[in-house]
């Protein structure tokens, strides 16, 4: 079969088109699937690199070289595994992978199918490939650690509102849980645009200027109780959300980040919770198997019934090429919402 993997860690050019073998039949809950389109995230970039560290023995653990990348992906069910009862050939689904199986920048793929869930009948193939890592991390990160409540009297903070997990998770802070205040960050003319557009946001700060005072200066008449961190450095944000959390607040993060400076902020004297979300830490462990495939159940019910948005923004082709220059984008720093591949 035709993948897209990287053959040495480091520079972009090492992603390469290989042929590979196709993989062996399904086993257990596995589905084999024939992708139709997948999409590029930040992880990808830093597993090319070598320089990947959410896990600390992630590169003991990952496929062996050349590795296909890729977690997201829409494609249409070839087989089934002895135990899987809710998926049969011919089947359109979409789902993100495993960060310790090969991925989706091939034309097949192996997956669990509880991780799965049918695609979305109102997206195309590259929109529904865009969805499915951002949405289960702010899924997670926004209901799951920091345990927000549906209709909270209450307001949120989400660093870069344009990004890929931002622009869902003020979507789901908005229209899912159906909080009155969605403050979000964005500095350029396009990405303020998109976040009020796209990702429902109802105010917007500038993460390049100071964000205690910006918030100050909004005079909202709710406390903000939730931080969500998308975007690197986490320890420069966390002096800020120390002073603008409301006491017993909480702050989450999904990026690394080798200093956590609390000491001498308002984190002891406010009582505030730290909380890390990362999409990999149930199939890299083993747990709740089912889980990401029922947030994503979820989720095609919100696309279909148009309460929440797709935030894929760019098409490329599936091919050497194309993924290059998805590394490119991602790591120019400029991405707005998610790429996609199509074959």
């Amino acid at each position: 079969m035709r993948a897209i993997a990287v053959t040495k860690y480091g520079d972009v050019n090492n992603i390469q088109n290989i042929e590979m073998s196709k993989p062996s039949n399904p086993k257990g809950h596995d589905i084999l699937v024939r992708i139709k389109a997948c999409s590029v995230n930040p992880v990808d970039t830093k597993v090319r690199a070598g320089v990947y560290d959410d896990y600390p023995d992630y590169y003991d653990r990952a496929p062996r070289l050349p590795q296909i990348l890729g977690f997201d992906a829409a494609g249409v069910v070839e087989s089934a595994g002895p135990d899987v009862r809710k998926y049969k050939a011919g089947d359109e689904v979409f789902y993100a992978g495993s960060p310790i199986r090969h991925g989706s920048n091939a034309e097949l793929q192996i997956v669990d199918s509880r991780s799965v869930s049918f695609k979305p009948k109102s997206l195309d193939w590259g929109q529904a490939a865009s969805m499915p890592l951002t949405w289960i991390t702010a899924w997670e990160a926004l209901v799951e650690r920091m345990e927000i409540q549906e209709g909270e009297d209450a307001g949120i903070l989400i660093v870069n509102g344009a990004g890929g997990v931002g622009s869902v998770a003020s979507q789901i802070a908005r229209h899912v849980l159906k909080l009155p205040v969605v403050v979000t960050t964005a500095s350029r003319e396009e990405t303020v645009k998109f976040s009020k557009e796209v990702g429902g946001a109802t105010h917007i700060v500038n993460h390049r200027e100071d964000l205690v005072k910006q918030v100050e200066q909004l005079k909202l008449n709710l406390p903000i109780k939730y931080v969500f961190i998308t975007h690197t450095p986490t320890s420069g944000y966390l002096g800020p959300a120390a002073k603008i959390l409301t006491p017993f607040g909480k702050v989450c993060s999904i990026v690394q980040d080798k200093e956590m400076p609390m000491y001498g902020t308002e984190f002891m004297a406010k009582s505030l919770t730290f909380v890390w979300a990362l999409l990999g830490t149930k199939p890299y462990y083993g747990v709740q198997p089912e889980s990401h495939g029922k947030i994503l159940e979820r989720l095609r019910d919100l696309l279909d019934d148009k309460e929440v948005k797709c935030h894929n923004t760019q098409k490329l082709t599936l091919d050497e090429a194309g993924v290059r220059k998805a590394h490119d984008i991602i790591e120019g720093g400029k991405a707005i919402g998610k790429v996609s591949l199509e074959f």
